[in-house]
């Protein structure tokens, strides 16, 4: 997984289908405890509803995935609910689906539909972040040339996250992977070649 996308906050976005409310509450969640709380809180915001049916993604390459139909016929909430947010390569978020019934029964098709619409709709409603995996390098480089390396660094849309002052300044940069060769040439061009290199693990950043 080269890159994902996840809700950048919070949003909720309401249909109504056949005199029933189906009320969709998206949010960013890095843990299943994150999750599950969210879940909890959307359920004390609307204790009279009849159904809080929800699914959730956790970890970059989707490793944690759990869907609930909450009282709704097998099938008929949790799985296409859940089925919307991966086909939309969402990760680290949840969805819960609050239903307030209007008397008038959807069949497990039209069930189908409603929950996995009212996901994809609240998507197409709410801002979404790309993330994409990086390899961590840190650049160490003397005090001198340390403040022309980190603007042409940014000048040139390196992904900078730290600076840190010792003997000698180190950098982390997030790259892409394939980027590695070509920045190292770059850098021993920018520094004269006086900087030193080590190459870190992979973390996932803003696109």
């Amino acid at each position: 997984m080269q890159e994902y996308r996840t809700v950048a906050r919070e949003g909720v976005h309401e249909i109504e289908i056949n005199k029933s409310r189906f009320i969709c509450a998206l949010a960013p969640a890095a843990t299943e405890e994150e999750a599950q709380a969210f879940i909890a809180r959307i359920r004390k915001e609307h204790p009279t509803a009849r159904h809080h049916c929800w699914a959730y993604v956790i970890g970059a390459e989707g490793s944690v995935q759990k869907a609930s139909d909450d009282g709704e016929p097998g099938g008929t909430a949790g799985v296409p609910m859940l089925q919307m947010l991966l086909r939309r390569d969402m990760r680290y978020v949840v969805a819960v689906v609050t239903r307030y019934f209007g008397g008038v029964k959807l069949g497990a098709g039209g069930l189908i539909r409603a929950y996995g619409g009212a996901v994809g709709e609240a998507l197409d409603t709410v801002e979404t972040v790309t993330r994409r995996r990086f390899r961590l390098v840190t650049v160490t480089v003397d005090h001198q040339r340390a403040g022309k390396l980190e603007n042409d660094l940014r000048a040139t849309g390196r992904a900078v996250r730290e600076v840190s002052y010792g003997e000698g300044v180190r950098i982390e940069v997030g790259l892409p992977e394939a980027d590695l060769a070509a920045f190292r040439s770059w850098l021993a061009d920018a520094t004269a070649g006086t900087a030193v290199l080590e190459l870190g693990g992979e973390a996932y950043g803003d696109a």
